[in-house]
């Protein structure tokens, strides 16, 4: 015998399952970022976002954003850098930049997505009254 509220029970139980494979499902089928032969010049620019991030420009002139782990000694001020890519030569989520020249380093990335072009030029102060 059933108790009172069982089917209830059940059908919200269903009703969660359901809405949490679709979540999941649509997770699965959104196309992960990233920059095809990185390594072979498919990356054409490069902005620094202080220490935190990078924009990265690929030659079809797309910019992506790399948030990184953690603030990136010297990346502000870095004229050079190079993109540490995994054996199939893209720059992704699972990438990593160095630093060249004092106090670099290499800083992983976080997250790699597709990005507007970086701000131009510096950001305007308010006011002062």
């Amino acid at each position: 015998m059933f108790k009172p509220g069982t089917g209830l029970r059940l059908a919200l139980g269903a009703a969660l399952l359901a809405a949490m494979g679709a979540a999941f499902a649509g997770e699965a089928t959104t196309p992960k970022a990233y920059i095809p032969f990185a390594n072979h010049g498919g990356i054409r620019d490069w902005k620094a976002d202080r220490d935190q991030g990078l924009w990265v420009q690929d030659i079809h002139r797309q910019w992506y954003y790399a948030k990184l782990m953690a603030p990136c000694t010297g990346l502000n001020f870095a004229q050079t850098i190079a993109f540490d890519t995994h054996p199939l030569g893209r720059f992704d989520q699972f990438s990593s930049i160095l630093v060249l020249g004092p106090g670099g380093g290499r800083c992983a990335v976080q997250s790699f997505t597709p990005s507007g072009a970086p701000p131009s030029g510096k950001i305007k102060s308010e006011a002062k009254s």
